[in-house]
């Protein structure tokens, strides 16, 4: 499914702060609140918009580490075995397959330096890791939850 223009504009602006009224956004897309909110309706039917949600700084929670660690797995190892292994974790925040000599890379948060070697030893004990290799962040650059269509 791909987005037209007015409802592009709409979940941009949602993703920018999912707490605008409908009033609002109609205000900046030139439509009615009744117009938006069917619109948003009809965006969360489709499965366009899987929710809303908000954001908080993982070190308001206690998690001052940041780190992201490269997996390399065993052969016919399969996304979903993975996806498997990686859901018991509440340290890790996302983890996805990707190209490159890694099978999958992974962002795990942890309270401070040594849960964070806790979580990586953990994770590279599952029986399906063959090795990992990892590096913590120092400072977040840049960040971006908003969305629209690529450039």
């Amino acid at each position: 499914m791909r987005l037209n223009e007015l409802d592009e504009r709409i979940v941009r602006a949602l993703a920018e702060d999912a707490r605008r009224s409908y009033a609002d956004i109609g205000a900046e897309v030139g439509l009615s609140a009744p117009a938006v909110k069917r619109r948003v309706d009809r965006l969360r039917e489709q499965g366009a918009i899987t929710g809303f949600t908000v954001r908080v700084d993982p070190a308001v929670l206690g998690w001052e580490t940041e780190g992201f660690v490269e997996m390399y797995c065993r052969h016919k190892t399969s996304p979903e075995d993975i996806r498997r292994g990686l859901a018991r974790y509440p340290e890790v925040a996302s983890a996805s397959t990707v190209t490159g000599d890694a099978d999958a890379i992974v962002q795990v948060f942890a309270s401070d330096m040594r849960h964070f070697e806790r979580v990586l030893e953990r994770i590279a004990g599952e029986p399906f890791v063959e090795r990992t290799r990892s590096v913590l962040v120092l400072s977040p650059l840049l960040r971006r939850y908003g969305s629209g269509a690529p450039a």
